[in-house]
């Protein structure tokens, strides 16, 4: 599998030549403010998968957290990936820079404790007031739902879907 992804003034391009890890959608105050989104979609990624094809020099880095940096487009503003300090095998995606479908979808939201005010989750996907348990910052579901994902794998530490 390749996927292949970008930003959104076209100056950086990627590509990830592996499968992608657990997929959540984090409404934690960071990821609202670094997309101007309600949440932001993201994926584990192996670090040893991802590959910059063009424009890393264009990469900028906030460091958003103990630990966490966050890379964005310094031309158009688009977020890319989040770099982990205690983690280097792993990255975590913005889904939302992917140019092709995944194959994968998001199993369970996170951080609802800190949702926008406004938003109000309507699907049935499990959700977290803070992390999940596959999730590094640990925490307990805000509704039990144990619901069963067939046909899984555990990638790293990620449940995936398979496509």
């Amino acid at each position: 599998m390749s996927l292949r992804g970008s930003c959104l003034c076209g100056g950086i391009r990627y590509e990830i030549d592996g499968p992608l890890g657990r997929v959540v959608n984090c409404h934690c105050s960071m990821c609202r403010k670094a997309t101007g989104a309600a949440f932001r979609t993201r994926a584990a990624v192996a670090s040893a998968s991802f590959h910059w094809r063009a424009g890393a020099e264009l990469l900028a880095r906030y460091p958003s957290s103990p630990g966490e940096v966050r890379t964005f487009c310094r031309v158009c503003g688009a977020t890319l990936v989040t770099l982990f300090r205690d983690r280097p095998d792993e990255l975590g995606l913005a889904l939302g820079t992917l140019d092709d479908d995944p194959g994968v979808r998001a199993s369970a939201h996170i951080f609802v404790e800190s949702k926008a005010p406004w938003l109000e989750i309507d699907d049935d996907l499990p959700r977290f007031a803070a992390g999940d348990a596959d999730d590094a910052e640990g925490g307990a579901p805000e509704s039990p739902d144990t619901r069963e994902v067939a046909d899984v794998t555990t990638f790293m530490r990620f449940t995936v879907r398979q496509r």
